[in-house]
């Protein structure tokens, strides 16, 4: 153990969490047919049972999850950069805008393909945070993350309701605009579709997680990260095993409650299940997700688990471009201007679906990164983001 603790792989155990993220990433979106709900309409019993196990345990296993692990880690590699800069006397906060600019880029271009629009434009939108934040001592971004990760938007609205009965939730009218959005992707229409979805769906897309509380939980996550990375959290050390440990234990006994009570909190009225059920909700699925990250962790410094998930670290590696590419495969092989094979893919095909494109997808990375130090979009976002404007 000695041995393997002192090997410090740091960086490896980051990019195999990292592969793990999109990796189920890509699986929950296969299930959902990148938000194309269209599916068989008269699946066998038996097909239909095995179709709800595999929904309610993928699901169960990584919706929330591993967005969660995506942006956590954004944060952890905003430190990275930061920090290796700061070594030069440099500040990188600026550059980092401009990769910030640089990402709306790539969230345009998956967006496209993805009618829910896309979690990437989130993140250059939140990305500000940690712009903002850089100089802040260790103890000041540790207790912004847990301010924002509290949900204080939602508890704002719960207690107004409180002190006003008539106070209501802002209507964005997220329904009709994915109701518009999903229409253009029924009609086949190419480009009608790309064309929607990168201006309404992606203005959908961001005002639903203003809905699902999802700005105030990506910047207490990126927060977080950016914590982590300060505390060398993720360098091998007999100290840092114990408190990976630690934490798991405190998140699994965490988990039960939590979720309990967000069971009893969604028996409530609309207005209760939108505020204080959404609360609960990201609190048991961040409880969850420390279950994952810490025994993902805890488990990399054990020599056998570290070649079981080998394929992960150059699958996460190349996490940008296997996150869009995923789209743009799932966009040609389940809507209309495609294969169209929605209609004749429950979820426990559109599993295997993923898992091919998984396994392709890793066998690409492999045979990529052995020619190549960066994956292709990887390669292009390092390179512009220290492009000289002079």
């Amino acid at each position: 153990m000695e041995q393997l603790i002192n090997k410090n792989p740091r960086i490896e155990v980051v990019d195999a969490l990292r592969g793990f993220a999109v990796m189920a990433i890509l699986l929950v979106h296969n299930l959902e047919h990148f938000i194309f709900p269209v599916y068989p309409t008269e699946p066998p019993r038996w097909l239909n049972i095995l179709d709800q196990g595999i929904f309610n345990g993928i699901f169960t296993l990584f919706a929330g999850k591993a967005y969660a692990i995506f942006a956590l880690l954004f944060g952890f590699t905003f430190y990275i950069q930061s920090d290796n800069q700061k070594r030069k006397g440099k500040d990188f906060g600026y550059r980092f805008l401009w990769r910030l600019v640089m990402l709306a880029g790539f969230a345009t271009l998956n967006a496209a393909f993805f009618p829910a629009g896309d979690v990437l434009l989130l993140f250059v939108v939140v990305g500000l945070i940690l712009f903002l934040t850089r100089g802040w001592s260790d103890k000041a971004v540790l207790l912004a993350a847990i301010l924002f990760l509290l949900q204080p938007v939602e508890w704002y609205h719960y207690i107004a309701r409180l002190i006003n009965p008539a106070h209501q939730l802002p209507d964005l009218k997220v329904g009709e605009m994915y109701a518009e959005v999903a229409e253009y992707t029924k009609s086949g229409n190419f480009w009608e579709f790309i064309s929607c979805n990168i201006g309404l769906g992606q203005k959908a897309s961001l005002l639903w997680a203003v809905n699902a509380g999802r700005f105030s939980q990506t910047a207490g996550l990126f927060l977080l990260g950016f914590y982590i990375g300060r505390k060398q959290f993720f360098v091998s050390s007999e100290r840092n095993l114990r408190f990976w440990v630690k934490t798991l234990a405190v998140s699994a006994i965490a988990f039960a409650p939590l979720y309990t009570l967000k069971e009893l909190i969604m028996e409530n009225d609309t207005f209760i299940r939108q505020t204080v059920g959404t609360i609960f909700d990201m609190w048991q699925k961040l409880a969850f997700t420390a279950v994952l990250v810490t025994s993902f962790v805890s488990l990399y410094q054990s020599d056998r688990f570290n070649k079981a998930v080998a394929g992960l670290r150059s699958y996460g590696r190349m996490s940008l471009t296997n996150y869009i590419t995923q789209s743009i495969i799932g966009a040609v092989i389940y809507f209309p201007f495609g294969l169209y094979l929605a209609p004749y893919c429950g979820y426990t095909v559109s599993l295997l679906i993923g898992i091919l494109t998984f396994l392709g997808q890793t066998r690409f990375c492999e045979w990529w990164l052995s020619r190549h130090k960066q994956g292709p979009l990887e390669y292009i976002w390092h390179k512009w983001t220290w492009i000289k404007f002079n």
